[in-house]
C-alpha cells in the first residue's frame, strides 16, 4: 500500500480538543460514563470522533482528557493533555459558564479581543466548546447550570515556546482554532501547493492573483472580487516569499494581497515568512505609522511598549484615526515589497477586520 505523503496530514486545534473533551466529559455527566471516543462538531461543521483518556465521573462532576494530534504541523502543542472538568450548577439552568484551569493562559492586556483578566480561550473555540456541551447535556441543562473549566497540564512549560508572554499572556497556552482543522502551513508540501496554485492561475491565462494568509481573509477577497474566477485566489498561508517569488516567474502583473493587521504589519516590517512563532509584530512600526498620522506622542509610546497590532488599531479607533491609520499601513507595506520587487507587478492591499469587515484599500506600482 503506498504511504501518504509526509508533510500533508491535517491536525486539530487546542480548541477543537477542548471542545471534544468537554462534550465527553457532558455526555458522562448524562449518562454516568464517560465514553471513550466521542463525536465532536468543528467550528466549521465537520463531525470527527476524537479518542478520550484520564475520564470519570461521579454524578455532580466529569472529568475527560483529549490528547492533541497537530497533524503535520510542527505545532508546541503537539500531544498536549487538553483536559475538561464539568461540574453541576445548581442554577441557573439552560446556563454553560466557561473557565480556564491550570495550564490556559490569562489576559493581562488588551488587544487580543478578550477579556482583561480572562482565560486565553479565543471566541471560536468558546462558542465551539459551548455548542458541544449543550448538543451532549441538552437535558440535564433544563434544569440545572454546567460549569466547563478546561485546562492543559503543561501549558505554562509549553507557553514558554510561544510568544504570548509578549502577548501579555501569562501562565498558559491559549485555546485557539477558527475552523477545528490544522492545516500543516508550515511544511514544505504546503509551500508547494502555494506555488502550485499560483502556476495554475498563470497557465489559465489569469491576470490577477488574490493572496490571502487563510481561510477568513480569502472569503473575505472573494466577496470584494466577485468578478474574479476561483483559480485567482491562493492561500499563501505564511509563505508571502514564495508566492511572490512565484508571481515574478510566471509573469503575473497584477496581486492583490488580502490580510488582516497583524500579518500586514509582518509584511510591511519586512517579514517575508509570517508564521506566529517565527516573529513578533513590530509595534515600533506602528508607533511611526500613528505619529505620520497625528497621534500624540503619549500614545504612540503606548503603542510601542505593547506587543500587540490590535492594540493599535484599538488606540488609533479611539481618536478617530483608524480610517487614516490602515490606508498608511498599506501604502507601508507596498513601499516594503517594492524595495523587493520593483517594477514587477501593480499591488493592491485589501484588509479585512477579524469578522471578515472591510477595512482599507491601497493600491499602488512596485
Amino acid at each position: 500500500m503506498e504511504r501518504k505523503r509526509k508533510g500533508t496530514r491535517k491536525g486539530y486545534t487546542t480548541g477543537a480538543c477542548s471542545a471534544a473533551a468537554a462534550r465527553a466529559a457532558a455526555l458522562g455527566l448524562l449518562t454516568g460514563s464517560v465514553p471513550e471516543t466521542v463525536e465532536c462538531e468543528l467550528p466549521n461543521g465537520q463531525r470527527v470522533w476524537f479518542s478520550v483518556s484520564d475520564a470519570f465521573c461521579d454524578g455532580l462532576s466529569a472529568h475527560a482528557v483529549v490528547i492533541k494530534d497537530a497533524g503535520d504541523d510542527p505545532d508546541v502543542t503537539d500531544k498536549a493533555p487538553l483536559t475538561a472538568d464539568l461540574r453541576l450548577l445548581p442554577e441557573p439552568a439552560n446556563t454553560v459558564i466557561l473557565k480556564g484551569g491550570d495550564g490556559v493562559g490569562t489576559v493581562t492586556m488588551q488587544g487580543l479581543g478578550l477579556e482583561v483578566g480572562g482565560p486565553a480561550i479565543n471566541p471560536a473555540p468558546r462558542r465551539n466548546i459551548e455548542a458541544n456541551v449543550r448538543a451532549a447535556a441538552g437535558p440535564l441543562l433544563r434544569q440545572r447550570g454546567l460549569e466547563v473549566t478546561i485546562s492543559v497540564p503543561g501549558g505554562e512549560e509549553l507557553a514558554k515556546k510561544t510568544l504570548n508572554d509578549r502577548l501579555g499572556i501569562v501562565g498558559g497556552i491559549s485555546i485557539l482554532g477558527t475552523t477545528g482543522i490544522v492545516h500543516p502551513y508550515s511544511t514544505a508540501a504546503f509551500r508547494a501547493s502555494v506555488i502550485q496554485g499560483i502556476e495554475v492561475a498563470a497557465n489559465q491565462g489569469q491576470a490577477v492573483v488574490v493572496l490571502t494568509t487563510g481561510g477568513r481573509t480569502e472569503k473575505f477577497t472573494m466577496r470584494e472580487l466577485p468578478e474574479l474566477a476561483p483559480a485567482c485566489f491562493v492561500q499563501m498561508g505564511d509563505f508571502l516569499k514564495y508566492a511572490l517569488d512565484t508571481v515574478v516567474k510566471c509573469g503575473i502583473r497584477h496581486v492583490v494581497i488580502g490580510g488582516m493587521v497583524g500579518k500586514l504589519t509582518k509584511i510591511a516590517q519586512g517579514e517575508t515568512i509570517t508564521h506566529a512563532n517565527r516573529s513578533a509584530v513590530n509595534t515600533d512600526l506602528l508607533a511611526n505609522i500613528a505619529a505620520e498620522i497625528g497621534a500624540p506622542p503619549a500614545v504612540c509610546n503606548e503603542i510601542r511598549q505593547s506587543e500587540m497590532a490590535r492594540y493599535a488599531s484599538e488606540r488609533m479607533e479611539e481618536l478617530g484615526l483608524i480610517d487614516p491609520f490602515y490606508r498608511a499601513l498599506g501604502r507601508r507595506v507596498i513601499a516594503t515589497l517594492r524595495e523587493r520587487y520593483a517594477g514587477q507587478f501593480h499591488l493592491r492591499i485589501l484588509m479585512c477586520d477579524f469578522d471578515g469587515n472591510k477595512l482599507a484599500e491601497v493600491a499602488g506600482e512596485l
